[in-house]
């Protein structure tokens, strides 16, 4: 069974998922290091600039896991995917840890900056939760056709018209 292709479109809510969260952390790791630049003498944390670089990679990785299918049709998509999912999935996790050992560390931490922090770790924790759920799917599905020779679509073998021998010849004529 391939998970993309199959009648929930499990995938395709997972990256919208992505997508979201990606925005809500730049949008709240935006709004600290402006705070910081602005409203104090001190540049914003590495950490707070991290997860700007997190989220905006992660844009930059859904954008590739989208369009590297089309410009290589030959390549199966779980080999194009899976590097960008797990290094995404690794970045997310970083940051997150980052950020969240950082918050731990400060004598105080009070106002909307640290309450828009402590939602940007937050939401850097769901990010790493998705991004590692569709490595893990990812190489599922890669684990599965390999295991099957290539991946099965609708009963064929994926790009060649062939059809299973398990299947009858009323199964293979539908």
């Amino acid at each position: 069974m391939k998970l993309t292709n199959i009648s929930f479109p499990l995938m395709l809510l997972i990256r919208v998922t992505q997508g979201v969260f990606a925005l809500l952390v730049l949008i709240l790791s935006g709004f600290v290091a402006h705070w910081y630049n602005s409203s104090t003498s001190l540049n914003s944390p590495a950490q707070i600039n991290y997860l700007i670089f997190t989220a905006i990679w992660s844009f930059l990785s859904l954008a590739s896991i989208q369009l590297l299918p089309r410009f290589l049709p030959r390549t199966p998509k779980s080999y194009l995917t899976l590097p960008f999912d797990a290094a995404t999935a690794v970045f997310s996790f970083a940051g997150f840890v980052a950020l969240a050992v950082f918050l731990q560390g400060l004598l105080f931490c009070r106002g909307a900056p640290c309450h828009a922090a402590q939602a940007d770790v937050a939401f850097a924790a769901f990010s790493f939760a998705t991004w590692a759920a569709s490595t893990a799917l990812t190489a599922l599905e890669m684990v599965r056709a390999r295991r099957g020779g290539k991946a099965m679509e609708g009963g064929r073998m994926a790009g060649t018209g062939a059809v299973p021998m398990s299947m009858g010849t009323k199964e293979a004529a539908a």
